[in-house]
């Protein structure tokens, strides 16, 4: 149960811690980016600034020409980091005067700003179409655009270095997320372990008085000349009280002594269909004197399972003897065996008052009971269910229930095969 819990507290972390961690790399990832490409940018807008200085307006042929002889030569590093890959210039109306690099097209409607594209080779560049003015006169329009290779094999670096880094950092969040549970479950693991001390302590040394009563009360009630007497009612009110004390005593001691996984050594190979047998022939005696039908189906073969015999028998008593406590006269109680590829399923139906469905999600709570006043009637606890998903889950097993009211409950109990 702890382990479980801790393992549940460690996924809770490492997922919740993880996915900040991803929303975070993906936003300073994001941010990075645009910081450099911000950068890129100002660079690229440098440059073409300057180039754009280099124009030359000639009034009396109403011209302007830019001085690209001047311009850094093709395929060398420029000014800004990274090669150019063309300089166009163009005239207001957007016709081609002059260029180098790539040939250029005529600009319909030229759109001054930014804007990647891809250039004949297919190689990713920055482009930067910069209007010219002198005074209120449109020159012409500047068009620069460079490689963006640098700047793919940055975020390509940035991103090989994020896939890396995320999924160890995520698997140290994950490692200490196990280390933090463990720290936050051992006060309350020693509370428990205190707490089931006690328990199976307290239990055990009540045993031996309640013994000594019952056999007292038992004595009294022997005794000739007290029969229907105000001390014979009194006696035999003790002597009921006794068993009752006794029997949750018992169960107490169980659920104490049974906590988590059962030990390998006192595990037994057993014929569960020769252990189902057995209780039903007992169960079918017990169904005629209460006018119940009892019916049970199973394969007509050995369906063997690793298990507490003992403590397996009493979670079948303790489903039985709540369908029969349940189930008026004239119903049916049914006890079915079957296999599939890994399991042993063994269903218990009844066709009692069935369970509210407010209430079916407690059932297996300690000390909870669906009706108060029928349970005065029929005597109990609240912990034969308790007790019964313990036992199984104990055995790396399943059980669970699904009523009607009106038309009977059903409890499914799973316990996996043994195989050699």
């Amino acid at each position: 149960m702890f382990s479980r819990s801790r393992r549940n507290l460690a996924c809770w972390f490492t997922w919740s811690m993880g996915g900040i961690l991803i929303i975070f790399t993906q936003l300073l990832f994001y941010i990075e980016l645009r910081d450099r490409l911000a950068t890129f940018d100002g660079a690229l807008y440098d440059r073409s600034r300057a180039i754009a200085s280099m124009v030359e307006y000639n009034k009396s042929r109403g011209q302007s020409t830019p001085e690209l002889e001047n311009v850094l030569v093709l395929g060398k590093k420029s000014g800004i980091g990274s090669e150019l890959l063309y300089v166009h210039w163009y005239n207001s109306q957007g016709q081609i005067l002059q260029f180098v690099g790539e040939p250029p097209r005529t600009m319909v409607n030229p759109e001054p700003g930014f804007k990647t594209i891809a250039n004949k080779s297919g190689v990713s560049a920055r482009q930067l179409t910069l209007p010219v003015m002198k005074g209120e006169i449109l020159l012409g329009y500047l068009r620069v655009a460079t490689s963006l290779q640098s700047f793919v094999d940055l975020t390509m670096k940035l991103r090989v270095f994020l896939t890396v880094a995320v999924p160890l950092v995520w698997g140290a969040i994950g490692f200490a997320g196990w280390l933090l549970g463990g720290m936050a479950m051992q006060p309350i693991r020693k509370s428990y372990q205190a707490k089931s001390r006690f328990t199976a302590d307290a239990s055990h040394e009540l045993r031996a008085p309640l013994a000594a009563i019952l056999s007292n009360a038992q004595v009294g009630l022997l005794i000739p000349g007290t029969e229907e007497t105000p001390q014979s009612q009194r006696l035999e009110k003790i002597s009921t009280l006794a068993k009752s004390m006794s029997v949750l005593v018992n169960n107490l001691l169980i659920l104490a002594r049974h906590e988590g996984k059962i030990n390998q050594e006192a595990l037994q190979n057993v014929d569960l269909s020769l252990m189902l047998e057995e209780l039903a022939e007992y169960y079918q005696n017990q169904a005629a004197g209460e006018n119940l039908t009892f019916d049970y189906n199973s394969p007509q073969k050995m369906i063997e399972v690793k298990v507490e015999p003992e403590l397996l028998r009493l979670v079948f008593e303790n489903l039985l003897n709540n369908a029969f406590k349940y189930t008026p006269g004239g119903g049916k109680v049914k006890l079915k065996l079957e296999t599939d590829s890994d399991y042993a399923i063994i269903s218990i139906t009844d066709t009692g008052d069935g369970i509210p469905a407010t209430d079916l999600p407690h059932i297996f709570d300690r000390f909870y009971r669906v009706d108060i006043a029928r349970t005065r009637k029929t005597g109990g606890f609240g912990l034969g269910l308790a007790i019964a998903q313990q036992i199984v889950n104990a055995h790396n097993g399943d059980i669970r229930a699904t009523s009607i009211i009106g038309k009977g409950s059903t409890f499914i109990v799973k316990i996996p095969l043994y195989f050699l």
